[in-house]
């Protein structure tokens, strides 16, 4: 070949530039995939190939300054038109500013560019599809087990603009879960700082972590966690992509620190030919240039290099053209940047083709590993709007459960399921539960101080409703009461500024709370009614069997028979004597009853009320005061706020107030305990009830639910209502109807004078026939009559007569 020619064809050779981490296998994968996907693309357009470009890769060593050196070392000594690499979003920050300053495209490798950085960075364009829907995939993941909350460790490199994606924190609360701490770790944190973070973890309650790092901080976060021994039963880990697309890149020692992890890489359906294709070659490149190790399979980075390489070869496309003097460069590089911009073609993973945002399309498809052994497991599928799968197919069948996908290896065994948190180790955490300290239900709770700057003595029905609920929890929880000065709002708002863990009391379960604290099942039934003082109160049903069946004995009785014996005429008059004043005394009750149902108690109506500017009572400190002006309408001078039980009767009697809007709990015990001259009236308006307030997501709220419903199936809960009710004088058929009814016990002193006479008069017969029998005359004396048989012979036939009639 002629000396000038040879010269000419490599002055028209392009160098360009890439940037790798030779200290990882990632990063070998990398080069080996940039370079071949230059040699198919030019092994394809005989005509190029005299404009082969040159590939010049320096190693970074996974050092960000160490990336931003080698790229100007690139652009001052080999002149790179372009750099690809920086995987690491953090390198690709430190390089992308001298991307600007020569007017070099940066192509990065990372999927972690927040949006602002394109604006910033002109010439950084993003060859990584956007990932950011694993966050959903993550958040699906924690939702199918039901753990409530999460600790996020993240890495903080970003000198401009520090922080995490808010995508993780949309996502994790889209599935109504909580993050517990945010730890951020600088790439070049030192083992002991790491350790000392994560021993702040461990003696927390929280045991779902998920990682969200680049693998070379991932490697070190797991090390120090498997020696202090968070690599095992009851913990979580999650990893992202950048961690779990790698997996397969760590050497033996890493893997083992893993075991039982999760994780969500990105997924690219290739076709099966060109894959497999692809793999067979890549693996014989590599190991032409590797020939120790493992052989590894191409991983998701390894795919984008190759596309990323083949785009930046379609881009330089028809740049030079040869001339006898040497060969021209026909675009400069804002003119090279808005080629590969515009790049479009079927790569490996999949259409490559930037938006507007000069990103690529983003993925929508990831896959689901567990790792076990020396690799891991692909369990399946989550695609973003339809869930999990076990495969990718039109046929596959969807679910918003993980469980589909079978069983999991988790840190410490596959037995069961991780419930995401523990006790805390920490022997000093007790949760700190606030009560109200001025209730005005005292018999709800109570608080009161042995002495003046003692501990609070706190009890009452609330209390014991609680108390009986962590009696049947399957672990120890301990607390400590802390009562709260102030209104009810304002407690519960104590829970989601993290002042207190918990609320217990008689605490109403309303809308704009549920904002500040998530609660309880409820144990106190729901509902708001009034009390009023009545004129009448009655009940008829238990009297009117009693007024019929005396007077069907009335009128069956033997008026008309002709009485001969003076005996038998005193027990008679007695007796009708008795039946007179027993069948006036029920018609005078009947009479009365009837009156008293015409005469309803008198109805206290709402409309009424706020037309007449009455007065209305509730409790001072709780959500009625606003229900009342808000909902019912009622106008703020109209509404009496009451601060202690008492006030209420008081009120009442004196109609400083028409009528007093209580909670269903307090009407209850209310009734109980003023039984006489009080009932309630009108509707009752539904709210949520009585229940025990926790932190939004508290791992704890879903076994204190269950418990209290334990409680209420068993009959406990009756039990403490009884209990409650029955310490006041005022008995259950009281608070019913409390109007004097007629009985038996009403007529004893007359059923006592109509038996005893009744007993004498036959004493007196019995005596007169004994006698009459002693002295029996003779059969000559015995057919003259005396007044003595006369009156045994009238006598018998009456009673005889009597009996029959009685049959």
């Amino acid at each position: 070949m002629d000396d000038a020619l040879e010269k000419r064809q490599l002055d028209c050779k392009l160098s360009l530039g890439a940037v790798v981490d030779y200290t990882s296998l990632a990063g070998k994968k990398e080069k080996v995939a940039m370079e071949m996907a230059l040699k198919d693309f030019y092994a394809r357009r005989t005509s190029l190939r005299q404009y082969y470009p040159t590939l010049h890769v320096r190693n970074s060593r996974g050092d960000p300054i160490g990336a931003a050196s080698s790229a100007k070392i690139l652009i001052k000594k080999h002149h790179a038109r372009v750099i690809i690499g920086f995987r690491a979003w953090q390198e690709a920050v430190f390089v992308a500013q001298l991307g600007n300053e020569s007017q070099v495209p940066i192509v990065s490798l990372s999927n972690e560019a927040p949006p602002w950085a394109f604006s910033q960075w002109p010439f950084l364009v993003s060859a990584a599809r956007n990932v950011d829907a694993q966050m959903k995939a993550v958040a699906a993941i924690i939702q199918s087990w039901q753990w409530r909350q999460v600790n996020i460790i993240y890495e903080d490199f970003n000198p401009v603009a520090s922080g995490i994606n808010p995508n993780i924190i949309t996502a994790i609360q889209d599935v109504d879960a909580e993050i517990n701490e945010l730890v951020a770790l600088s790439p070049f944190s030192p083992y002991t700082y790491i350790s000392k973070k994560l021993e702040s973890l461990k003696n927390g309650q929280c045991r779902v972590f998920i990682v969200h790092t680049s693998i070379t901080l991932a490697t070190k976060i797991f090390k120090e966690a498997s020696e202090m021994g968070m690599i095992g039963k009851d913990f979580v880990w999650i990893t992202t992509n950048d961690i779990t697309s790698q997996i397969d890149s760590l050497n033996a020692s890493s893997i083992t620190s893993i075991q039982g992890v999760l994780g969500v890489k990105t997924y690219f359906s290739t076709p099966n030919k060109r894959s497999k294709d692809f793999q067979s070659r890549f693996q014989v490149m590599f190991r032409l240039q590797y020939s120790n190790g493992p052989l590894p399979e191409p991983g998701t980075s390894t795919l984008q290099a190759y596309d990323a390489a083949w785009a930046v070869a379609l881009a330089l496309e028809g740049n030079l053209y040869s001339k006898s003097s040497g060969c021209v460069d026909k675009m400069n590089g804002q003119e090279l940047l808005e080629k590969i911009l515009k790049t479009k073609f079927e790569g490996l993973t999949g259409l490559f083709n930037f938006s507007t945002e000069r990103k690529l399309v983003p993925v929508h498809i990831f896959q689901i590993v567990n790792v076990a052994g020396k690799s891991y497991r692909k369990l399946g599928y989550w695609t973003e709007g339809l869930g999990f799968s076990e495969s990718i197919h039109k046929s596959s069948i969807y679910n918003k459960s993980m469980s589909i996908l079978g069983q999991v290896f988790w840190p410490g065994g596959p037995w069961s399921v991780p419930k995401g948190w523990v006790i805390p180790t920490s022997h000093s955490y007790r949760l700190k539960i606030g009560v109200p300290a001025k209730s005005t239900f005292r018999e709800f709770v109570n608080v009161t101080y042995d002495h003046l700057g003692g501990d609070p003595i706190i009890n009452g029905f609330s209390i014991e409703v609680f108390k009986a609920t962590l009696a049947l929890l399957p672990y120890h929880l301990p607390y400590d009461f802390i009562p709260f000065e102030g209104t009810y709002d304002s407690l519960v708002e104590q829970v989601h500024v993290k002042n207190l863990d918990a609320v217990v009391g008689d605490t109403a379960i309303v809308s704009h709370r549920c904002e500040y604290a998530e609660f309880s099942q409820p144990y106190a039934e729901s509902g708001l009614q009034r009390n009023h003082h009545p004129n009448f109160r009655g009940n008829i049903r238990n009297q009117i069997g009693t007024m019929l069946s005396l007077s069907f004995t009335t009128l069956f009785s033997l008026q008309g028979v002709k009485l001969h014996s003076n005996l038998s005429r005193m027990a008679m008059a007695v007796w009708l004597f008795v039946a007179l004043v027993i069948t006036q005394s029920f018609t005078a009750s009947l009479t009365t009853l009837l009156t008293i149902q015409r005469l309803d108690p008198i109805k206290v109506d709402i409309e009424t009320l706020k037309k007449s500017g009455a007065k209305v009572g509730c409790d001072a400190n709780s959500f009625v005061v606003k229900y009342l002006e808000e909902v019912i309408g009622f106008h703020p001078n109209n509404i009496k706020r009451m601060h202690t039980e008492d006030d209420y009767p008081q009120a009442l009697m004196t109609r400083e107030i028409a009528a007093a809007f209580l909670e269903v709990p307090y009407v209850k015990m209310y009734l109980a305990k003023y039984c006489d001259g009080f009932t309630t009236s009108g509707p009752t308006f539904k709210v949520g009830g009585f229940g025990f307030a926790f932190a939004r997501s508290s791992p704890y709220l879903p076994d204190i639910s269950e418990a209290v419903l334990k409680v209420s199936e068993s009959g406990k809960l009756q039990e403490l209502e009884r209990s409650l009710n029955s310490s006041f004088n005022c008995s259950t058929a009281q608070l019913v109807d409390n109007h004097d009814s007629l009985g038996i016990n009403s007529f004893w002193g007359l059923f006592v004078i109509t038996g005893g006479t009744s007993t004498i008069a036959l004493l007196i017969f019995i005596f007169h026939y004994l006698r009459q029998r002693w002295y029996q005359p003779s059969s000559n004396e015995q057919q003259h009559h005396s007044p003595a048989n006369d009156e045994l012979l009238m006598f018998g036939p009456e009673m005889e007569n009597r009996y029959q009639q009685y049959l």
